[in-house]
């Protein structure tokens, strides 16, 4: 059976990954698809990181913190809208996908998120 800490680690880790892929990115026309593909799993961990992992359970005090870095992500940072409003007309434009793409990198980088999901990591 998987415990709570190994359970965290491995999201976390798939986290880091999609980061990392949303980094590598060449911005070839069709990127964007890439890109949204990479942010909604990023989102959609960060939820469940957020929802369904109790601070409580995992002993390290600087989960707590992360969890509240999350939270301020997933509540100030919206890019599935401007996704959805540029894809049609952008999808081929690799400026407008390298900007997108920095935006959310940026965002993922505030307030030195990943840097703590990477330390988080560590720890685990």
């Amino acid at each position: 059976m998987v415990s709570y800490s190994e359970h965290l680690k491995k999201i976390l880790s798939q986290t880091v990954e999609s980061y990392y892929v949303l980094k590598e990115i060449q911005d070839k026309p069709g990127d964007l698809d890439v890109v949204k593909k990479e942010m909604l799993k990023i989102n959609g961990f960060l939820k469940v990181v957020t929802n369904n992992i109790d601070e409580y359970k995992i002993p390290l005090s600087d989960f707590k913190k992360l969890k509240s870095k999350f939270n301020h992500y997933l509540d100030n940072y919206f890019f599935e809208k401007e996704i959805e409003t540029m894809a049609p007309l952008y999808s081929d434009d690799i400026y407008r996908i390298k900007n997108m793409r920095f935006k959310i990198i940026e965002a993922l980088e505030d307030k030195k998120m990943i840097e703590s999901i990477d330390g988080l990591i560590k720890q685990l």
